[in-house]
């Protein structure tokens, strides 16, 4: 599934800044509003939760698989501003609710001892996906002299086609815990919900702001991007499983924290760079510590009751897409005045997520959710 969603979404996300630029004539404010309204079914992930009642998780993560590649398909089909919206949407109901369910399975199948390491395997398989999404871009437009509609098609179409094959291929898993079917809101999970939303943030910095600088400022064509993509991915599908490795080793404390000081520093150079290579080589950077981020999803399995995860993964995934809604709109109003202004922003925002970050305790369990806490038990629901 990781595999299928990352060959499809690379295609989509390789493309997007250049057909919006070159095709319908994007300025920066306009793509704060698209990336905006992509966020928008981020918000409502809690919603996933009540699907569950209707579909088993598996299946509806399959569902959401082919829903993703279906607005991928139809995104070169409609260059206009309404027709990106509307084609974005639709692809990003499906990414959203298939990375909820993702997010919940990974921490329900996945023992609490090797979690951290598998995660980062399955980063690496993504991203080894993401290398042939990207390989695909790139020779198509550059060798084949292929337009950005059809590329678009043959991106979403292999999510559909891979989605039936593995709803026909694998057997219905089951969890060890039956999840409770209603959306849920704890007092002692707010660290977690804390630095969710910090980290939806920071995201929207990198992903909306990040990618149109190279394109704007350093006039990367789509060629180029496809072959900075691609750069990130081969590194992070050798990088990710030793992240997760080392996050085991090292505790979601010190992981988290070694993760927003060096964020802080990246961002800072983001708002100064004028070299495209020194660029580049911020973007990879900042790129090889999303795998950091399965930090945070550990210390959450390590303090949850276990009933909580799934219902959990949809509250986490809308709190993370708070910032997410406002930020790019809001942000790409203040890039057209300052784009190093977004920048270092965007590192105030590493900032206070370190300062989170040291709050995580050294072994985190039920009972010893912040640093500072003595054990306490907690009764099951509470």
């Amino acid at each position: 599934m990781a595999a299928a969603m990352h060959v499809t979404f690379s295609v989509w996300r390789a493309l997007l800044n250049n057909f919006a630029i070159e095709v319908a004539n994007f300025t920066g404010a306009e793509m704060g509003i698209l990336q905006s309204i992509r966020e928008i079914p981020g918000l409502l992930s809690f919603t996933a939760i009540y699907f569950l009642l209707f579909f088993r998780e598996q299946s509806f993560g399959l569902l959401s698989l082919a829903l993703l590649g279906v607005g991928t398909a139809l995104t070169g089909f409609f260059p206009t501003f309404t027709g990106l919206w509307m084609t974005t949407l639709l692809m990003s109901i499906g990414f959203h609710y298939y990375e909820t369910v993702h997010q919940s399975l990974s921490l329900q199948w996945l023992e609490k001892d090797r979690a951290a390491h598998e995660m980062g395997r399955i980063i690496g398989v993504g991203s080894f996906a993401a290398i042939l999404g990207f390989g695909l871009v790139y020779f198509m437009w550059e060798i084949a002299g292929i337009g950005f509609e059809y590329i678009y098609l043959l991106g979403g179409g292999l999510a559909v086609l891979m989605a039936i094959m593995l709803w026909l291929l694998f057997p219905q898993y089951t969890s060890k815990v039956k999840q409770r079917r209603h959306m849920v809101l704890r007092k002692r999970y707010w660290l977690y919900y804390a630095l969710t939303f910090m980290g939806g943030a920071r995201r929207q910095i990198f992903f909306v702001f990040a990618g149109f600088l190279m394109v704007e400022k350093f006039g990367m064509s789509v060629s180029m991007i496809s072959l900075l993509f691609l750069a990130n991915m081969t590194i992070n599908m050798f990088l990710a499983p030793l992240i997760g490795k080392a996050i085991g080793h090292w505790g979601e404390r010190r992981a988290l924290s070694v993760e927003y000081v060096f964020l802080t520093l990246i961002f800072i150079a983001y708002a100064f760079v004028d070299d495209i290579w020194a660029a580049t080589a911020l973007y990879i950077l900042d790129h090889v510590f999303f795998a950091m981020a399965i930090a945070m999803k550990t210390y959450f399995q390590k303090i949850a009751d276990p009933a909580d995860i799934a219902p959990t993964a949809g509250v986490a995934f809308s709190i993370n897409h708070i910032a997410a809604v406002f930020i790019p709109v809001v942000f790409g109003f203040i890039w057209l005045w300052s784009p190093a202004l977004v920048f270092l922003c965007g590192a105030g925002m590493a900032v206070i997520s370190f300062g989170l970050a040291l709050m995580v305790p050294n072994v985190p369990v039920p009972g010893r959710e912040l640093a500072w806490h003595k054990d306490k038990v907690h009764q099951p629901g509470e």
